[in-house]
């Protein structure tokens, strides 16, 4: 692991995105709440708040932080068709949480997949990428549309 602890800490931020892109027709499934397994995007969100937390558990040399607050948003979009998910992470220390920010929207994809898998099994898991960060040495940073 690198050493940070020379490091001031600082308030940090970051943002991250993915989807799950789907049939019409499983959107529709999931928005109803009929899927076998249960509330889909409640279990998403749980389980990317989650993720955020163990992200040190699962990627190799991540610091273990105490992070202060973890949102998670999903929402359908009817034009992809799909679902989006954007995960918001914050913490006061000396690295960043980029990692716990992309876990986040990784896991609660993959949980999305998982809970509807039986209809469609041609979903995709899309688009994980950095929105934002900020704090920290190499400052601001904002994807370009």
């Amino acid at each position: 692991m690198v050493d940070v602890s020379a490091k001031t800490p600082s308030e940090r931020k970051a943002i991250a995105e993915g989807r799950v892109v789907m049939a019409a027709k499983t959107l529709d499934l999931v928005l109803a709440g009929n899927a076998k397994k249960g509330d889909v995007l409640g279990a998403a969100r749980i389980a990317g708040i989650m993720a955020a937390k163990r992200t040190h558990e699962l990627i190799p040399l991540c610091h273990p932080l105490a992070i202060a607050q973890v949102e998670v948003d999903i929402r359908p979009n009817a034009k992809l068709p799909g679902i989006e998910v954007e995960a918001r992470v914050k913490v006061a220390g000396p690295t960043g949480v980029e990692m716990e920010a992309l876990t986040a929207v990784a896991v609660a994809c993959l949980t999305i997949y998982d809970m509807v898998k039986a209809l469609e099994r041609g979903m995709r898991i899309e688009g994980i990428r950095l929105v934002e960060k900020r704090g920290g040495r190499s400052g601001h940073y904002r994807v370009k549309e």
